[in-house]
């Protein structure tokens, strides 16, 4: 697998992977809050052979600069439209997990346009309550004096308690990864993510095959959040998971990736 590229927006350097360029169908792949393209590694490689494939590191995150205190989800979903243009790509099955959901709600509702599919996994289209606001801003507090010490007890509660020991080796890989991810871009994300507005009405207009991803053991987002909003869109699947929790593209590895892969197929039938 070839190694990051990068282009330069805003005059800030983005970073991704670009892999399967031979073929028409495209998947784009946004992380979650921490993580970075490496995150989606054993998906890149299984897809690669099949469709094109675009992994970002959304500002702040992975490899990539952090582009002030702020990191708005319209920001983020330009940089990522920046890397579509710079790729000559003008259509996509959109996937983002968690953050990565927020911004590619955030894509949806400025460019439309670009979308053949979009699947919201671990994601929802609400704005964050006061409750939430606070506990973001708490964040930032714990962060700026223990940035590793939340990493790491962050990183294991997202996962559902029967997975933690067999999924041992890979709570400790993607902690390590997390761990890259610098102070300045973890406050701009919480910040950006505490303004986000309501994106349900998006949801609402979308006209192309949209898929929820959800675990019954999410403790972030509940479920009954998700499976409501799927009720919106024009065309959408809903998976609900038993015994996973907020990250099932690692607790589910095999039966995700097989059932993203059929989505794909279906938004470019």
């Amino acid at each position: 697998m070839e190694k990051h590229r990068t282009i330069t927006y805003l005059d800030h350097c983005i970073h991704y992977r670009d892999e399967g360029r031979e073929h028409s169908k495209t998947l784009v792949l946004l992380h979650g809050f921490l993580q970075s393209q490496d995150t989606w590694s054993p998906y890149t490689l299984s897809y690669m052979r099949s469709m094109r494939v675009i992994a970002i590191d959304l500002p702040g995150h992975g490899y990539s600069d952090t582009f002030g205190d702020v990191h708005t989800m319209e920001l983020m979903a330009d940089c990522v439209k920046a890397v579509l243009d710079h790729l000559d790509i003008e259509q996509c099955v959109l996937l983002g997990h968690s953050l990565g959901g927020y911004v590619a709600l955030a894509f949806a509702e400025r460019y439309p346009y670009y979308l053949r599919g979009l699947c919201l996994m671990h994601s929802h289209a609400l704005p964050d309550s006061d409750a939430m606001v606070e506990y973001r801003q708490k964040v930032c507090e714990t962060v700026q004096s223990n940035r590793a010490g939340f990493i790491l007890s962050f990183i294991p509660a997202l996962f559902a308690d029967e997975n933690k020991m067999a999924l041992e080796q890979d709570i400790k890989d993607l902690s390590d990864q997390c761990l890259e991810t610098t102070t300045e871009g973890i406050l701009a994300t919480q910040r950006g993510m505490a303004l986000r507005p309501s994106r349900t009405e998006v949801l609402a207009q979308l006209e192309v095959p949209t898929l929820f991803v959800y675990g019954k053991k999410d403790s972030r987002i509940p479920i009954e959040i998700g499976v409501s909003q799927a009720l919106l869109p024009r065309y959408a699947e809903v998976m609900v998971l038993s015994n996973v929790g907020h990250m099932s593209f690692i607790e589910e590895r095999d039966y995700v990736k097989l059932r993203l892969k059929n989505f794909v197929d279906t938004c470019y039938y």
